[in-house]
């Protein structure tokens, strides 16, 4: 009969090696593998040592080997090395003689064998791996952190346990060790918060893994929605002179600051403002953090950086406000830079959105999409905040407001399909630690028909809300809160929830006018647990509407001349919306805080890495 082929494990193809989903992600989880050698690279996530048992004979050496001595007599070594002579000794009287002697003898350190659990990143669950004591030195303690890249064959557990396949390692090819005092990453879990002062090696732990795991299911989902129905993908402008929400909160990016006069003496007393508001603001969550350890009742080494931490920003804080007092007679006047000898000749910031300059290409391509960064210089502590935060702009030619409702509403069932389907590991790792209604929430959205609005009656819903009270006044004219959003969506329709028509006041200058003349044509998509996540509307296609609408908002036309082009020269009725992606990881992961969902946040007061 002919044997059965062994199966090929496939190795990455750009470094040689396999990763660990190949293995573990197997139906059988990888016990068809049992036999097969393979080299694998990843970290230490955990470690224990077993030590053997056996007995330790002394060796003699050279001199300069000698590990410890010890005290024998002559009596001791001639009985054990020469038999014969035991009788002469014995008739001499060797045994009543006690001579001193040093005899130079190796501790051999006791074998023992290290179980590792290894992860790569590539997948939740972890491999185990025994490395016997010979393959390292002494020194080479394998704490978690360390970095393996080892060569070795896959066999059945040979201790009792939750794994089903093991690696016994035949050779280290690599090794990178840590320096346990400042690793910041210990074997029980730290809280999130924490992890945000070193985000460099918040991957490494599973639940932030996971998390971008989903987060680039979610990207590529994007992705493959948009372009299956068509669309063109285009990149925007990141800096730009037009401002498309109408928002004073921008990041202004200049090169006059190096060409000022006594630059250095204004510059230190205004970075030393700025400083002591951002440190501020860091003090207050720094704050929070140690109150929340203390509530959690988290480990101690976590607890005491945390609150060393604080207590090196409010010393900070004091010598910064020292130095402020020492500098009250400086005067500092409100400049007014030349933007005309700025290096665009005129002013420049970081956008905010991509939406006026997607229509432009709209009106030449027809259906289209981008996918970038935006920023907004809010100072909020909020966890829905974030200064920079990835977006995802949408805009249709030949399209109305409802064209735009549908296809978000589209949009955001089909990646939550996708991740349902493409992230089962990492969703059940969520569902165990993270939250236990997330499964339940991507099918509500799957299964359930969206509720459609406008936004006079949800005014009118939440005026008539039995037994409940809102913070502020309930009103035509006001915008919806959290609380407000929050209680539609999950008390009372349980499910996605889009208002639209909003009041004229609360839409950007580019939105169209509806008949009524006191709402616009615009929508926002919110969803249980995170609130919107899309805002969308339907642009004034009429020149005279647009133009009317931004004098009496006192916008300077010369600014937005590219942007009236489009209503001169044929013009054309486009609709579209912007997808915030970070609410939308947080609605697919059940964290609470964007800052916990992208690699390297910044927000308000922190800039890390």
């Amino acid at each position: 009969m002919d044997s059965e082929q062994a199966p090929v494990v496939e190795c990455s193809k750009y470094s040689k090696r396999v990763m660990l989903k190949t293995i573990l992600r197997r139906s059988d989880g990888g016990v068809g593998l049992i036999g097969q050698r393979v080299v694998i690279g990843g970290w230490v996530k955990s470690s224990r040592e077993i030590r053997l048992i056996q007995p330790v004979t002394p060796h003699s050496v050279p001199a300069q080997e000698v590990v410890s001595t010890k005290d024998v007599t002559c009596s001791e070594v001639l009985q054990s090395r020469i038999p014969l002579l035991r009788s002469i000794m014995k008739v001499f009287g060797a045994g009543e003689y006690r001579v001193r002697e040093k005899i130079n003898v190796v501790c051999q350190p006791q074998p023992s064998v290290s179980i590792l659990q290894v992860s790569d990143g590539s997948c939740v669950a972890s491999l185990q791996v025994l490395v016997d004591s010979a393959l390292a030195t002494p020194c080479q303690v394998m704490a978690t952190g360390t970095c393996l890249l080892i060569k070795g064959m896959l066999q059945q557990p040979s201790l009792q346990g939750k794994h089903i396949i093991e690696l016994h390692t035949e050779k280290i090819l690599h090794l990178g060790l840590v320096d346990q005092s400042n690793y910041p990453l210990s074997k029980k879990r730290l809280p999130l918060e924490s992890l945000r002062d070193c985000s460099h090696f918040r991957p490494r732990t599973t639940t932030v893994a996971s998390v971008m795991q989903i987060h680039n299911a979610l990207t590529w989902a994007t992705h493959g929605f948009f372009q299956d129905q068509g669309f063109l993908h285009v990149q925007l402008p990141i800096l730009t002179s037009t401002d498309s929400e109408g928002s004073s909160e921008k990041f202004v990016v200049t090169t006059l600051l190096n060409k000022g006069k006594n630059y250095d003496q204004i510059s230190s007393t205004e970075n030393a403002v700025v400083s002591v508001e951002a440190i501020r603001a860091s003090i207050k969550e720094k704050y929070k953090k140690v109150e929340e350890l203390n509530r959690t009742n988290s480990n101690k080494e976590a607890l005491f950086a945390a609150q060393q931490d604080l207590k090196k920003a409010q010393e900070l804080v004091s010598q910064l406000e020292t130095r402020q007092k020492a500098n009250s007679g400086v005067t500092i006047e409100t400049r007014k830079f030349d933007f005309t000898k700025d290096f665009f000749a005129r002013q420049t910031h970081l956008t905010v959105s991509g939406r006026l300059h997607l229509e432009s290409q709209a009106c030449g391509l027809g259906n289209v999409y981008s996918f970038g960064p935006r920023f907004q210089a809010v100072k909020s502590e909020s966890k829905k905040s974030l200064a920079e935060t990835w977006m995802v702009d949408v805009e249709m030619a030949f399209s109305e407001l409802e064209d735009a409702m549908e296809c978000a509403n589209h949009f955001l069932k089909f990646v939550c399909k996708r991740i349902s389907e493409g992230c089962m590991e990492d969703l059940q790792f969520i569902l165990k630690r993270i939250d236990k209604k997330v499964m339940e929430r991507l099918q509500l959205t799957l299964s359930s028909s969206f509720e459609r609005i406008s936004y006079a009656e949800a005014i009118d819903v939440l005026r008539h809300a039995a037994g409940k009270r809102f913070q502020g006044k309930i009103e035509f004219g006001v915008s919806l809160t959290e609380e407000h959003e929050s209680y539609l969506v999950d008390e009372i329709y349980k499910k996605p929830v889009i208002i639209y028509n909003h009041p004229k006041g609360l839409g950007p200058f580019y939105v169209r006018l509806n008949d009524d003349g006191m709402t616009v044509a615009t929508f926002d998509v919110v969803l249980p647990k995170v609130g919107t996540v899309i805002r969308g509307s339907q642009s004034e296609e009429r020149f005279n509407m647009l133009s009317s609408r931004m004098e009496e908002l006192g916008l300077q036309k010369q600014q937005y001349e590219w942007y009236l082009d489009l209503r001169r020269h044929g013009s054309v009725k486009t609709s579209g919306f912007s997808l915030m992606l970070e609410p939308l990881v947080l609605y697919a992961t059940g964290l609470n805080d964007v800052k916990d969902v992208v690699p390297f946040p910044r927000s308000f007061g922190r800039a890390n890495n």
